[in-house]
């Protein structure tokens, strides 16, 4: 039989103490038990590996001649022997003796308050905390515009959740108790929901402003005027004074998207001017510019 290395096991020193044993078991017991990794076959033989090094490790006899005789410590063909025989001649006591027939000590059936069953689960004692779920949930800028309910099926249950206006793509929100069964009537975990929002409008968001281009014609830009623009959520009119040059900026205070968890609080949109040149002159309109560029002269 190859030596197998139960310190390493359990990841701790030769010198460790019992209660350096007991931490470190605690702290692997938790993180392969089956509960929180069902059909995980990897986890699973790590969580007998650890237990095992356990057995061993926490009972100072065995441990003692762990320590002496390496991968022949249990004289495996006498120990055997000698308990069918005191299994047969007493008629009460169990061939595996202080195992009590299981595969795990009875320091884990103190750690878990009873003995595990075949598959590994066990009942009443320590109270482990459900494992986090994790949900993606895809919306779109305009989604998220406005403080919305919204219904979501984790594990064939339906969640009711308010959407908080203002959401940022890749942001996650944790919702409590929504998550994995606790074992042993442990408490439940969190859902952890991160937010997937596209951006299918003309509008720009960074931060809480939003930028956008439109279009300002020629005659417009030049003599100035009025024109009605797009809001994310409506339109709003623009003063346009003479002169105005291409690519010239203008901010519309508290149009821009909603800041976060601050009700009726916005941020600024911003546009950009483009000057759209006229196409497809008249002759007329040839004439005009020529005389314009005559009183113009560079």
């Amino acid at each position: 039989m190859a030596f197998i290395d139960y310190y390493k096991i359990l990841g701790i020193a030769k010198s460790a103490s019992a209660a350096d044993i007991k931490k470190a078991y605690r702290k692997l017991a938790r993180k392969y038990h089956p509960d929180l990794n069902p059909s995980d076959k990897e986890a699973e033989r790590k969580f007998k590996e650890i237990n095992e090094a356990n057995e061993v490790l926490s009972d100072p006899e065995n441990r003692k001649k762990y320590d002496e005789h390496g991968k022949d410590w249990k004289h495996a063909e006498q120990f055997e022997k000698a308990k069918q025989q005191q299994y047969q001649g007493g008629g009460q006591q169990s061939p595996f003796g202080d195992f009590g027939g299981g595969d795990y000590s009875d320091f884990f059936e103190s750690m878990f308050g009873g003995r595990a069953s075949s598959g590994g689960r066990t009942s009443g004692g320590i109270k482990f905390r459900g494992q986090d779920l994790n949900a993606e949930l895809h919306l779109n800028l305009k989604e998220v515009f406005k403080t919305h309910k919204r219904t979501l099926t984790i594990n064939r249950k339906n969640i009711r959740l308010t959407i908080p206006a203002g959401v940022k793509n890749g942001q996650v929100i944790k919702i409590k108790g929504h998550g994995g069964e606790g074992i042993n009537g442990g408490p439940k975990g969190d859902l952890n929901i991160t937010f997937s929002i596209e951006n299918n409008t003309k509008f720009k968001l960074d931060g809480d402003n939003l930028h956008t281009t439109i279009d300002l014609d020629l005659y417009k830009a030049v003599l100035g005027g009025e024109i009605t623009v797009d809001t994310f959520d409506g339109k709003a009119k623009l003063k346009i004074a003479p002169e105005t040059q291409n690519g010239t900026k203008v901010k519309l205070k508290g149009k821009g998207f909603p800041v976060y968890k601050k009700e009726g609080v916005y941020g600024d949109l911003y546009i950009t001017y483009q000057i759209k040149m006229p196409k497809n002159l008249t002759e007329k309109e040839k004439q005009l510019f020529t005389e314009l560029a005559k009183l113009r002269p560079s």
